[in-house]
């Protein structure tokens, strides 16, 4: 693959794309290899369990009017919001790798089985890492379901080696995407990167999503770092407090290696802070271990920065996996008024 020759995407150049590569203004993601080596063998890395078994939990809705979310492992979210289902960046086998027999393996089941779920609408995929673009996933999915797929700039070229013939639309930061029931998705920038072969770094690019909803708006984070949070308030400014977001708080260390890619669990509790979000879902986490921190480390270092951050535990929940949340409404004026009377 020529490093002059983007093999995805032929678009013009613009504030985030050079015409080969996309980029982040101002952020830097990126680590040399003697940095990843020196990270590799820091023997830093906690053991994880080789399986943990999933608790029984109640199967999802078929539908659902208003919003209910079902964490499935890792960023993997079944979104059930006013008749529609919507399914976030769906990692269903067995390792997260080009490979079915190396690469890093997921220690528990998915938390829904893959043709227990209920008719899937929509699959939001963020981009191309192998944790979060599950070739097999898709492609088992489009024949149970032919859901349509929303994906940024360049990934259609890397989902369609699945083959099948999926219904794709490709969107670029700031895109709308309008969808049945009142619903739009918008693409919206996160502070990550994308490589899916050692010779395409940053040649699809990746993001995060906000759901207009009549349910009101959900914001997808998908894997982000936190920089300044500024990303976060852009996103409060133009669409609102979310109802629902879905906020990532593992695979974090070592910091000095992953604080530009992956938020620790402190950085996650400030993002739900920053983007004044009325209730919060804990994702990417205690499903395949891509860092060095064990399994449980990231629910203890969140439950402490709830603590620290004076978050109460009910805005900012961390789901067992398979288990279904249905989701409290907004507050309306109505509500402060009685309780300013309770008080």
């Amino acid at each position: 693959m020529r490093k002059d020759v983007n093999p995805y995407y032929n678009g013009p150049a613009s504030d985030h794309f050079d015409g080969v590569r996309f980029f982040l203004p101002n952020h830097n993601a990126s680590n040399c290899t003697s940095d990843l080596i020196k990270w590799q063998t820091s023997g830093e890395r906690q053991a994880w369990p080789k399986w943990v078994e999933n608790r029984p939990q109640q199967a999802p809705a078929h539908r659902v009017d208003d919003l209910s979310a079902t964490f499935i492992g890792h960023a993997t979210v079944l979104l059930q919001v006013s008749g529609l289902n919507i399914l976030t960046d769906p990692f269903l086998s067995s390792r997260t790798s080009p490979f079915q027999f190396a690469g890093p393996k997921r220690v528990r089941h998915p938390g829904i089985v893959l043709e227990d779920l209920p008719p899937i609408d929509v699959i939001l995929v963020s981009h191309n890492h192998y944790d979060h673009m599950d070739l097999p996933a898709l492609r088992k999915l489009h024949d149970l379901h032919g859901s349509r797929i929303i994906t940024p700039l360049g990934n259609a070229a890397i989902i369609n080696k699945a083959r099948r013939p999926f219904s794709i639309t490709e969107s670029d930061w700031g895109d709308k995407v309008s969808l049945p029931r009142d619903i739009d998705v918008t693409l919206t920038p996160a502070m990550h990167w994308s490589k899916r072969t050692p010779f395409d770094r940053n040649m699809a690019l990746w993001g995060a999503f906000v759901i207009e909803t009549p349910a009101g708006p959900v914001y997808f984070a998908a894997d982000t770092g936190y920089g300044s949070g500024q990303h976060f308030r852009d996103v409060r400014a133009q669409f609102g407090e979310p109802r629902l977001a879905l906020l990532p708080i593992g695979a974090y260390e070592p910091r000095w290696f992953m604080s530009g890619q992956h938020m620790n669990p402190e950085e996650a509790v400030r993002g739900h802070n920053d983007l004044g979000a009325h209730r919060s879902l804990a994702i990417h986490h205690s499903t395949v271990q891509l860092t060095d921190e064990a399994i449980d480390q990231p629910v203890i270092d969140h439950a402490e920065a709830m603590e620290r951050q004076g978050v109460a535990e009910d805005r900012f929940r961390v789901l067992e996996t398979g288990e279904s949340w249905a989701v409290p409404p907004l507050a309306t004026a109505g509500d402060a008024v009685l309780e300013q009377a309770a008080e």
